[in-house]
């Protein structure tokens, strides 16, 4: 079977051994670069490990296209006005080029695009542009929008769009865009992400990535206290079924999604190479047997409260959720469904053992 997966990288001996046993299921991967900005969406990025380090395990992928993540909502202004800034992010960019493990970019910014096609434009040349998930590409008419203005930079195409989420609960919206980007671009992949888990239509989304990118200037991260208090985490707290409502892909749906998209994207970088790992084997096996909140990045936090026995959701789940019209209120099938399949895990209190030299 042709590469499906587009996977996280970290440079972590023992996660990059299990990238090399299943390279040939990896599409792509995609990495943070470190820099003195936090170019990518996430707060906590790979740990402070020497770039040849990075470089060096990239380069034992050979197969896989390489992405940079550089999709946080937005910079400061001085990264796109001040060329002694961006000089030391053309020159990672190039460096990674020049070794030969970078493809592309996955931005999320336009005007850090824009500068850096104006700044570095023999860089851009060499380098696909791809929108981030982020950017929330629905319709045909978004995503060709988005490749025309591409377009106008000097950056390649990209080899790929990431489909955004809801099209996943909504397989017939999935099917046309599908189809109709096959015909008018055939060398254009589409890509679903499948595990992140976020809220259907998520109200808090694009707020809370701003706060990230907040977060990422200031160093003062307050958007798990923010999303326990009045957010996401809020919610789910308090009407946990509404996680049956996620737009998730569960391991065992893979295939369906295959009829319409070309590869499937796992996020989840934060959590570590077991959660990766765990995830990654999943979705190859096409089964998961397990908590199913064991697979979810952004419901990770629920995983050690609930158990959501993936093994009793039915063969045909994918199919009865993209029939879901939204009018909770008056429809209980997750919350019945829910009940018959979750339950509360006793509560664990680790135990601390102190240390003595």
């Amino acid at each position: 079977m042709k590469p499906f997966l587009n996977v996280p990288y970290l440079p972590e001996e023992r996660y990059i051994a299990y990238l090399l046993e299943c390279v040939q299921d990896l599409d792509s991967v995609h990495f943070g670069l470190l820099h003195s900005y936090t170019l990518d969406s996430r707060i906590q990025i790979e740990p402070a490990i020497a770039q040849d380090r990075i470089v060096q395990g990239l380069a034992r992928l050979k197969g896989p296209r390489k992405y940079a993540l550089m999709n946080s909502r937005f910079y400061t202004p001085e990264l796109l006005t001040d060329h002694k800034k961006l000089r030391p992010v053309i020159d990672i960019l190039t460096h990674y080029a020049d070794h030969g493990v970078l493809d592309g970019i996955v931005y999320c910014d336009h005007y850090l695009l824009q500068v850096l096609a104006d700044e570095a434009p023999a860089l851009a040349a060499r380098l696909e542009a791809v929108p981030s998930v982020n950017m929330m590409l629905d319709s045909c008419n978004k995503i060709e929008a988005q490749l025309a203005y591409i377009g106008e930079t000097s950056f390649k195409m990209p080899g790929k769009i990431i489909l955004d989420r809801s099209l996943n609960r909504n397989l017939d919206d999935l099917a046309k865009i599908s189809l109709k980007m096959h015909q008018n671009y055939p060398g254009l992949k589409l890509e679903a992400l499948a595990n992140e888990g976020c809220l259907p239509y998520c109200p808090f989304k694009l707020s809370h990535d701003s706060y990230i990118a907040l977060a990422n200037m200031d160093g003062q991260d307050q958007t798990r206290m923010i999303n326990c208090d009045i957010g996401c985490m809020r919610l789910l707290d308090e009407q946990p079924h509404r996680l049956l409502q996620s737009p998730f892909i569960r391991p065992e749906d893979v295939d369906l999604y295959l009829y319409h998209v070309d590869t499937i994207k796992l996020c989840g970088r934060t959590l570590g190479p077991d959660f990766l790992i765990r995830a990654i084997s999943a979705y190859r096996a096409r089964r998961y047997d397990g908590n199913l909140l064991d697979l979810m990045d952004a419901m990770s936090w629920l995983a050690s409260r609930l158990y959501v026995d993936n093994s009793l959701l039915s063969f045909d789940f994918a199919d009865m959720l993209s029939q879901c019209d939204n009018h909770c209120d008056s429809c209980g099938f997750c919350r019945e469904l829910f009940d018959s399949i979750a339950r509360p895990l006793p509560l664990v209190i680790p135990r601390l053992k102190a240390t003595v030299d």
